[in-house]
């Protein structure tokens, strides 16, 4: 009877409909970004931007400033410390920008350590006991032939479907208003399906929904009922406010009545991040979703649309819920997060994860961590086992990008400094400085059921690759950190162009079949036009 009342609120408050009422739902949308259609698009669309608003319910996309990371003195900040990130909302929002909007990202868009880590490198997986392998290579920069660049790689445990754990799932729905769009709730419905198809009889599904109120709409089913579940989603529709903040709360609240100990216990929150009306305050949201990750729920957050899409609110959400963000424009992405990556979707290996890397000041002397900008810690944190930090999920890899000035380099780097201290004298290097080492890598994590933390330790010598000698993945990796600068208008590019990106793109992926570094090219090649375009018309 309590399921039906509030069933009945949700056809009022939230838009339920039949399955015949259902609109049809568009395939992917193909960009042709080379004919005179798509050029002239992009003039228009440069003037006048579907992500800055467009009227009532549409209040533009919004994003954090991001502060490029500068370059470090060795000697007076040797320790680089932060949190990891397999987040890929960035890389997913690039590209609907470039391939199906026809225009290039706001600069804030741009979170490069979300485009690196966008694809699938290869690392070898953990042999000891750690639930993760960590491996380090060492080249000349490609934009600045005089510095160096060196690539940390972490790779997580892979993890076969039959092994994953049960899972108590609620999907917490957005069904306002602001979601009625053919790549907002008909591409979630789809996505939604895939998922619902790699459920079992060991898994369970609960669904609320929120628009002007929240509800209950099914209640936990297991996944071996498919019908019940599909025809549960297939009936919603878009309609009225954005009372996020109560769906929230009640997602959580199913999720710890039927919590599985040792499952997967995760809210999925699908959304354009549009919370307009009801507990709308960021600090009040983070940290109730804090609060319910030390409780041991944890939280996905998938983002839809353009022109309404809170970027700055759902990647906030994520970091502090120990969650993982991801931005679904098509179809292919959904199958890709939600099928490809399912484990890496809903399974996490290690939790509060740092990495903290201290560089050998007779061999660096300056240092820049490309991305991670809003995931920095301060050094102390690294040992602190009350600091929250990134988890990683299973299969899943996460990259770091260090670019470094060796010492005695020529280099037009400006790297900070400070005055000689009054009461005190800088340490003088130890014997270990001496040695061949160029920096020593640092990682502490938490097994997902434990709250002391691990230490890995990895000395990384001095022997470095010429560029031209680098693997493919190094240098495919460097192609897409260097695109993400151009796009943000980085101070630090050095020699990069959009040519020698796609030349490095190529050259990183000759020697695979990968239909996402495939993807990559082409939208390099899109940004280089539209750039050519955005700077004729200024």
């Amino acid at each position: 009877m309590i399921l039906l009342t509030i069933f009945a609120a949700i056809l009022a408050g939230c838009g339920v409909r039949s399955n015949s009422q259902v609109a049809s739902e568009p395939g992917r949308e193909a960009a042709d970004s080379s004919s005179a259609e798509g050029h002239s698009m992009a003039v228009r669309e440069i003037a006048v931007r579907p992500d800055e608003g467009v009227g009532p319910g549409q209040a533009g996309d919004r994003y954090d400033r991001i502060v490029e990371n500068a370059f470090v003195a060795v000697a007076s900040q040797p320790l680089s410390t932060f949190s990891i990130d397999v987040d890929t909302a960035s890389y997913a929002k690039t590209r609907m920008y470039l391939m199906k909007n026809h225009m290039l990202p706001p600069p804030d868009a741009v979170r490069i350590e979300e485009l690196v880590n966008y694809f699938v490198y290869d690392y070898q997986g953990p042999r000891g006991e750690a639930p993760f392998s960590t491996e380090v290579e060492v080249a000349r920069c490609p934009w600045k032939p005089n510095h160096l660049l060196a690539k940390i790689g972490v790779q997580a445990a892979r993890l076969d479907i039959e092994a994953r754990p049960p899972s108590n799932l609620v999907f917490l729905l957005d069904v306002s208003g602001s979601m009625n769009h053919p790549d907002k709730l008909p591409l979630l419905k789809r996505g939604m399906k895939m998922l619902v198809d790699q459920l079992t009889e060991n898994d369970r599904v609960a669904i609320v929904v929120y628009a002007g109120a929240a509800g209950l709409v099914l209640d936990a089913t297991s996944g071996d009922q498919k019908q019940t579940i599909l025809d549960a989603f297939s009936a919603l529709k878009a309609g009225g406010s954005t009372n996020g903040g109560k769906g929230v709360q009640l997602a959580y609240r199913v999720a710890l009545e039927h919590f599985i100990p040792g499952g997967v216990n995760r809210v999925l929150l699908c959304t354009d991040g549009d919370f307009n009306v009801g507990v709308t305050s960021p600090g009040e949201l983070i940290r109730f979703a804090e609060k319910q990750a030390g409780r041991g729920v944890r939280l996905s957050v998938l983002g839809f649309g353009m022109g309404n899409h809170n970027d700055s609110l759902l990647e906030q959400l994520s970091n502090k819920a120990d969650g993982n963000y991801a931005f679904i424009d098509d179809y292919q992405e959904a199958r890709k997060v939600l099928v490809e990556q399912l484990s890496g979707t809903l399974v996490t290996v290690a939790k509060d994860v740092k990495i903290q890397v201290e560089f050998n000041p007779a061999q660096v002397a300056a240092y820049r961590l490309i991305g991670y900008e809003n995931r920095l810690l301060q050094a102390e944190d690294f040992n602190d086992d009350q600091k929250d930090a990134g988890e990683i999920g299973a299969g899943l890899s996460v990259t770091a990008l260090y670019e470094i000035v060796p010492v005695g380099v020529t280099t037009d780097v400006k790297a900070g400094h400070v005055d000689q201290l009054k009461y005190q004298s800088r340490s003088a290097p130890s014997d270990a400085a001496q040695s061949s080492e160029l920096f020593t890598v640092k990682l502490r994590y938490k097994p997902p059921q434990s709250d002391a933390s691990q230490l890995i330790s990895l000395p990384v010598e001095n022997h470095t690759t010429p560029f031209a000698d680098a693997s493919p993945d190094f240098k495919f990796a460097a192609a897409v950190a260097a695109f993400g600068m151009l796009l943000r208008e980085s101070a630090h590019c050095g020699e990069a162009t959009w040519e020698s990106v796609l030349r490095l793109a190529r050259e990183g992926s000759q020697q695979k079949s990968d239909a996402y570094r495939a993807e990559f090219i082409e939208m390099v090649g899109q940004a280089k036009t539209l750039a050519s375009v955005a700077s004729v018309s200024r």
